[in-house]
This record gives C-alpha cells, sequence and structure tokens, in this order.
C-alpha cells in the first residue's frame, strides 16, 4: 500500500464514521427504542442500526471489494489482508441515558492489525482520525500523546465488561490497584473515545479488557499515529482479537502500567457480598 493508497482510505474511514454520526445526531435527544441483546447493559438503539447502515454504505460504495466486520450485522465480504471494523454506536449505554460521551467508529486492519480509523463524537463535536505512520489528527488539528513517563502522575481511563457480573476476571481488582498508585482513573463507557483522548494526551494510559475489534481498531491505530503505544497486559504485542488492550503514552508508562497488571489477580468471591 502507497502513502496515496492510506490517504485515501483514511478519508473513507472519515467519511463513513461521519456519516453514522450523522445518524446519531438525528436520533440524540429523541424517543428511540432500546432494547437488551440479552446481557445485563448490554443495549442496542434505533440509532445502532440506523447508524451502521450509512457507514456500510459508504463502504460499499468506496471500498466494494474490502470486507467488513460490524457490530450489530457481523461480518460482510470475503476474507482478505484489509478489515473494516465498525462500531456505529460505541457508548450505547451512554447514548440512551442522553449521557454526551459515545461515538462512531470506523478502523481498519491491514493484516489483522490496526492501521487506520476514524471516530466521530457527535455531541462532543469531535473528529479524530489517523493511523500507525500516518499522524493523528482532531478536528484537522494534529495531535499528540503525553509526555508522561511516571505512573504516579498520571491520569489513566478504563472501563468494564458487559460479562464483569458473571467472572471473577472483571477488571474490578485492576482498577483498585492501579486508583491507589496514580493521580486518577477515569471511565468513559466507550472504548473508542477513550483511545481517542489518549491519542490527544488528555489522558495516559488505557487499559480494558472484555472488547471486541470494532471496538479498538480506529482508536488503537490513532493512539499509534499520536506516537503513542500499544499492546497486551504483559507487553507483548497487540492482538486486537484478545478482547484486551493496554494503550500508553510513551514505553516507560506502558511498562509501569504491564508491571501492575501482571501483578494483579482477581478479587475474591466475598468481596462481593450477597
Amino acid at each position: 500500500m502507497t502513502t496515496a493508497d492510506a490517504g485515501t482510505l483514511l478519508t473513507v474511514a472519515r467519511r463513513a464514521a461521519e456519516a453514522g454520526a450523522r445518524q446519531l445526531r438525528h436520533f440524540d435527544g429523541k424517543s428511540f427504542t432500546v432494547r437488551s441483546k440479552g446481557r445485563l447493559g448490554d443495549l442496542i438503539t434505533d440509532a445502532d442500526e440506523a447508524a451502521e447502515a450509512a457507514v456500510l454504505e459508504v463502504l460499499r460504495q468506496e471500498t466494494p471489494t474490502v470486507p467488513v466486520l460490524a457490530e450489530e450485522s457481523g461480518r460482510h465480504g470475503e476474507t482478505g489482508d484489509l478489515l473494516w471494523c465498525v462500531d456505529p454506536l460505541d457508548g450505547t449505554t451512554n447514548f440512551a441515558h442522553g449521557y454526551p460521551f459515545f461515538a462512531t467508529s470506523v478502523g481498519l486492519l491491514r493484516q489483522g492489525k490496526p492501521w487506520l480509523g476514524a471516530i466521530v463524537a457527535p455531541r462532543l463535536e469531535e473528529v479524530f482520525w489517523g493511523g500507525a505512520g500516518l499522524g493523528a489528527f482532531c478536528n484537522a488539528m494534529p495531535i499528540q500523546v503525553s509526555a508522561c513517563t511516571n505512573l504516579a502522575r498520571s491520569v489513566l481511563v478504563t472501563g468494564f465488561a458487559y460479562d464483569r457480573h458473571e467472572r471473577l476476571d472483571n477488571n474490578y481488582a485492576e482498577f483498585c490497584r492501579f486508583a491507589h498508585r496514580v493521580g486518577g482513573v477515569r471511565r468513559g463507557g466507550a472504548a473508542a473515545v477513550d483511545l481517542a483522548y489518549v491519542a490527544c494526551g488528555r489522558l495516559d494510559g488505557y487499559w480494558e479488557r472484555g472488547l471486541k475489534a470494532w471496538d479498538l481498531a480506529a482508536g488503537a491505530a490513532i493512539v499509534q499515529g499520536a506516537g503513542g503505544r500499544v499492546c497486551a497486559y504483559d507487553g507483548s504485542p497487540f492482538d486486537i482479537y484478545s478482547g484486551r488492550i493496554l494503550a500508553a503514552c510513551g514505553l516507560e508508562l506502558q511498562q509501569q502500567m504491564t508491571a501492575v497488571l501482571v501483578a494483579t489477580r482477581p478479587l475474591p468471591l466475598d468481596c462481593y457480598g450477597g
């Protein structure tokens, strides 16, 4: 792939994410149907479906031969070196409650690794885009990760997967351990926006488990484009299908975060009461 090809595909990612976000704006603040996918807190709304349809229409028109993995409708097309990963509404619970931290996320994998992507947060009025080796931007301005090198001074962000009620490996222990060692831990409720905030230096690092490729593809690529790092919990290469990610502004913070994660064990069952 040439730089020109990458630039063209990055433009497609932006157009697709913006098309999805327009649908979110249409439904935001209005009456819409909210349904459960079967697990506590795992919701789908009319806006999710409308946004995904709008994103897929752009991708079909602009890159008809590139397969797509979309949250609501699954896999489209044959396997290849490239794969679009679409989260039409990352932060559905936030959206359903009128909380402004949500976005449309469109990322492109190349040989299974995050390459480029775009994230549009309509209520926040911000568009993030970029990719590995391509730089990163927010509303046309270049962005870069923070210069934080000290875990004790860092502000991190994380989240809790829908299966947290069903297993002890649920990120509660990691949250508590970090909360005692850092300047602050935030919980946004939208992985794509969390990663975008790491990319632009508002937050210094991010970790989470129980995620899907569509949650991570765009954000991980943008973090790398902004000069940050993504990896597994133990510091090994990032596997987007593992469900786990550690994103950090630089190597020093990444290593300190890894040390905490590797040393953490789940909380005992009696911590949760009856």
